[in-house]
């Protein structure tokens, strides 16, 4: 059971890697819907190339702590981040799931744009089970 969710952690943040490596290389795929609005359609975030390529990094390592997490890749860690850090990934995406009342998560407040529909359908249920999977493989 642990390794199964290992590997779906980490196809998860692997493939968001891809597609955040994408975006820094120009795609287009997704992207439009990826940005938080507001009602007028107004992107409350105006990412670049350099803030896609460090969150696709973060997330290609991410995928690699759960790999090394669930013993299909062997790194070698510190011991505090191999303790506690699995821990700390879960309270992120947990964060990220509630969101910020405002814009992103499950209490944001607009509910009719592309963005927010997306959002409350498929990307803040998809940080709670990141973060509840990662939970688990750190117990």
């Amino acid at each position: 059971m642990r390794t199964t969710l290992s590997i779906i952690e980490s196809l998860i943040f692997l493939i968001l890697a891809g597609v955040h490596f994408n975006w820094m290389l120009g795609g287009k795929f997704g992207f439009d819907i990826a940005v938080p609005t507001n009602e007028a359609g107004k992107r409350m975030l105006n990412p670049g190339k350099w803030d896609t390529s460090i969150v696709g990094f973060g997330l290609l390592m991410l995928g690699l702590f759960f790999l090394a997490k669930g013993g299909l890749i062997d790194v070698s860690l510190p011991a505090w981040i191999d303790k506690y850090g699995g821990y700390a990934i879960s309270a992120v995406f947990l964060l990220r799931a509630v969101g910020d009342f405002n814009y992103v998560g499950f209490f944001k407040k607009p509910r009719t744009t592309k963005f927010a529909r997306l959002d409350s359908q498929v990307f803040s249920p998809l940080c709670l089970l990141l973060a509840l999977i990662g939970l688990f493989l750190s117990i």
